[in-house]
């Protein structure tokens, strides 16, 4: 079993922004604008969870000429599992609760 990832504030804010749509692929473009993460930090994280099983990753093709396929990234079920659990344990009124805007 691979350890957990670390519990930076950027993992935090990442973790945050895939559960608010867990089912949904999300372009690292789209996960940057809403967290706030420079590429430097965000691309080597999602590549991180993605390699610890977290995070499935795929390519999309882009329906127009000349532009290139973009990286898609969505929550594994264990991916799910740790950002639920991370909510969880931020109840207290903790980073992860507030960038869900969810109550203590």
């Amino acid at each position: 079993m691979s350890r957990p990832p670390n519990a930076s504030r950027q993992t935090y804010l990442l973790l945050a922004a895939l559960l608010e749509h867990s089912r949904t692929w999300r372009h690292g473009y789209e996960l940057a604008k809403e967290t706030g993460l420079k590429s430097g930090t965000l691309y080597p994280l999602l590549m991180r969870l993605s390699d610890r099983g977290l995070l499935d990753a795929r390519w999309q093709n882009s329906d127009l000429a000349g532009k290139p396929p973009r990286h898609m990234y969505r929550l594994t079920a264990g991916g799910l599992a740790l950002a639920r659990e991370q909510r969880a344990s931020a109840g207290d009124g903790g980073l992860f609760a507030k960038r869900l805007k969810v109550s203590p």
